[in-house]
């Protein structure tokens, strides 16, 4: 089968190179893959940032979710069957949707929802997944509570707006003047203009912050919360709490607590819980989430599509930063 690979880690290009098809276990089923999105964590996995949690074998299929149709499936797989139509993001050792073909857990899949196109719902599992689990599981988002979403436009902050408003809270989120109106049709309540606004004096009193940035942007978004409020990312750094949940282990542990001494002192002094946010597969949570677009409560975001060759330029253009929406690979 054809796939994109990369053969060490570091800013390298990927490559369009020969693999084999997976063979499937018991409980899997192979997928053959239509379409795929590109995903912040991919242009992470190969510059070698997430080392820490995840170790790879080269050459590494890159590609971290992805709409198909079933082509086999494991003896013990029950829910599924050849040809089904299928959407899903498969576990963290077993990545690679930039490909034809992958074998992937029947656990970790949902039937693609009905009014969606392949390449539709090939934007979805990451970052449905990625929301779903910080604003439902984590923050559990109640109706009336106020969240700010930063970088709304962008391919999580899109779908998490659509679900903050289903969830009943009022939304405010960050964009440039390029994004507002796309915000806004999505039910933003606020919209702060990043370029002349700053959303830390503008805000306060917050039950939530849903982070994509990390770095400063993360620690100014620690004001704008209320006491025994709370703030998830996906792009800051794993603490202490984090390293004992997903079983790190001591020395890891360790690590992350010295690497996020600062987060910690934020914590303490506004009285606020963050948490660092690695999320899981779940194809029950996908087919939540198929519901909600079934019933017209969520729309795909899609920025553009390239085909399958040209995954590499997909991937530049991901990294410019300014896709509104998301960025999909059509693979057949």
């Amino acid at each position: 089968m054809r796939a994109m690979v990369i053969d060490r880690y570091g800013k390298v290009p990927m490559r369009l190179a020969e693999m084999p098809t997976p063979d499937i276990g018991e409980y899997e089923v192979l997928a053959e893959i239509h379409a795929a999105s590109i995903n912040p964590v991919d242009f992470k996995i190969r510059d070698g940032k997430v080392k820490l949690l995840l170790k790879y074998k080269m050459p590494l299929i890159l590609g971290n979710d992805f709409s198909g149709v079933v082509a086999k499936v494991g003896a013990k797989v029950t829910r599924f069957k050849v040809g089904d139509e299928i959407y899903a993001r498969p576990r963290k050792s077993k990545i690679g949707t930039f490909a034809e073909y992958i074998a992937i857990h029947g656990e970790d899949i949902a039937l693609k929802p009905k009014n969606l196109s392949f390449e539709e719902a090939a934007s979805i599992p990451l970052v449905g997944l990625t929301t779903y689990q910080a604003l439902a599981d984590i923050m559990q988002l109640q109706k009336g509570q106020k969240i700010l979403i930063q970088a709304g436009a962008g391919g999580v902050g899109t779908f998490a707006i659509q679900l903050a408003k289903i969830m009943g809270a009022f939304v405010s989120t960050t964009a440039s003047e390029a994004g507002t109106n796309l915000v806004k049709s999505l039910g933003a309540d606020e919209i702060i203009n990043y370029r002349t606004e700053k959303f830390e004096e503008k805000l306060k009193n917050y039950d939530a912050v849903f982070d994509t940035l990390g770095g400063e942007i993360l620690e100014k978004s620690f004001g704008v919360l209320k006491s025994g409020g709370k703030i998830v990312s996906v792009s800051g750094l794993p603490n202490a709490r984090f390293g004992r949940e997903y079983g790190s282990g001591f020395f890891k542990t360790l690590l992350f607590s010295a690497l996020t001494h600062k987060l910690t002192a934020l914590e303490k002094k506004h009285h606020v819980q963050y948490s660092f946010l690695f999320m899981k597969p779940s194809g029950e949570q996908l087919r939540t989430i198929a519901n909600y677009i079934e019933a017209g409560k969520i729309i795909p975001i899609i920025d553009r599509v390239y085909p399958f060759e040209n995954a590499q330029e997909a991937m530049e253009y991901a990294e410019t930063g300014r896709a509104k929406g998301k960025i999909i690979v059509k693979i057949r």
